[in-house]
């Protein structure tokens, strides 16, 4: 899988621009599933398989979207003012790297005078330098998107790159589709779009699909860093299983249904509760008449940084997991 995770991060597709990520993954997947479409938003929504007598329609989503920002303002002396597209977080983006979708390429400086140079502020206190000198020779305007540079580090178990988040789904879903051989339900893959800005792509692609159960695929943050106390997941402990977050409170019985199919197939697992953001299982849940709905997460750490670390056991068994839940009938 690791040629596969390197060429998904290394890929360009802010929130709202996930073009050429789609392509890769329809690439990928088009000839292990049964049918697939690019809905009006840009969701990639694949189907696998036919519903049997005990079979049920079972969403998997995980997003294409990484963090990104566009420009809102170029001064006279050519430098770019900038907004998110998702969460950055200052601290982990000045002096960073960025690729825009029109191919330039810049490094995001900092407002900064003797006093200030060792403070980190607001996003409102960057620039993105162009190597210009003036407004006329900026190659980027108003609106223009991009994304973070960092190239894929492969360290054995761990990986690294940027945009693991939510690639490394991306990459676990893939490898679920090629991987289920025997299933007695309709498997519905969607690779949504928009998740960074507010879970946008998920909530018509379900309402599209209808399923009886909805999983997301998506990454949480660990606790096994020095002074984390408050987050007990750790890298190769095994693929988290959620319990809540801030947007949404998984199912009782999705959760215990994960948790026994992990102990079947003698995968480690870990117990997920995330304080701070939620996935496109909150979107999930709340279609039409209400959806059983939970989340299958990979550890990760830094995550909204240009170098995310993931183990590479934890997302082999999220595969394991998944193939292993989706090859036999289930009663919630």
């Amino acid at each position: 899988m690791k040629s596969l995770i390197q060429k998904l991060v290394e890929a360009v597709g802010p929130s709202g621009y996930e073009t050429q990520v789609r392509e890769l993954v329809m690439e990928e997947v088009k000839d292990y599933v049964d049918s697939w479409k690019v809905d009006p938003l840009g969701n990639l929504i694949t189907r696998k398989s036919k519903k049997g007598k005990d079979g049920l329609t079972i969403m998997l989503a995980a997003h294409l979207d990484e963090i990104g920002l566009m420009v809102t303002h170029v001064d006279d002396n050519g430098y770019a003012r900038f907004t998110q597209l998702g969460f950055l977080f200052p601290i982990n983006v000045t002096a960073g790297r960025v690729q825009f979708l029109n191919g330039p390429k810049g490094v995001i400086g900092l407002d900064a005078s003797n006093d200030s140079i060792y403070k980190t502020d607001g996003l409102n206190k960057m620039f993105i330098d162009l190597g210009v000198d003036n407004k006329a020779d900026c190659p980027v305007g108003i609106g223009d998107v991009a994304a973070m540079m960092r190239r894929f580090e492969d360290f054995g178990d761990r990986l690294v790159s940027k945009s693991m988040d939510d690639r490394i789904g991306v990459a676990v879903l893939i490898e679920t589709l090629k991987q289920l051989k025997n299933t007695p339900h309709e498997v519905v893959g969607v690779f949504t779009v928009q998740e960074e800005v507010g879970t946008r792509g998920a909530t018509p692609a379900a309402y599209d699909v209808d399923p009886d159960i909805a999983i997301a695929i998506d990454v949480c943050p660990t606790g096994d860093t020095p002074k984390s106390k408050t987050n007990q997941i750790k890298l190769g402990n095994g693929p988290a299983i959620k319990i809540r977050d801030a947007g949404m409170l998984a199912d009782p019985a999705v959760i215990a249904w994960m948790e026994a199919g992990a102990k079947q197939a003698k995968l480690p697992s870990q117990r997920e509760i995330l304080l701070r953001g939620s996935t496109d299982a909150r979107a999930m849940q709340l279609v039409r008449g209400g959806v059983p709905a939970g989340c299958v997460s990979i550890p990760c750490r830094y995550v909204h940084s240009p170098s995310e670390m993931v183990d590479y056991n934890d997302v082999q068994n999220a595969v394991k997991l998944l193939v292993h839940l989706l090859s036999k009938p289930v009663k919630l």
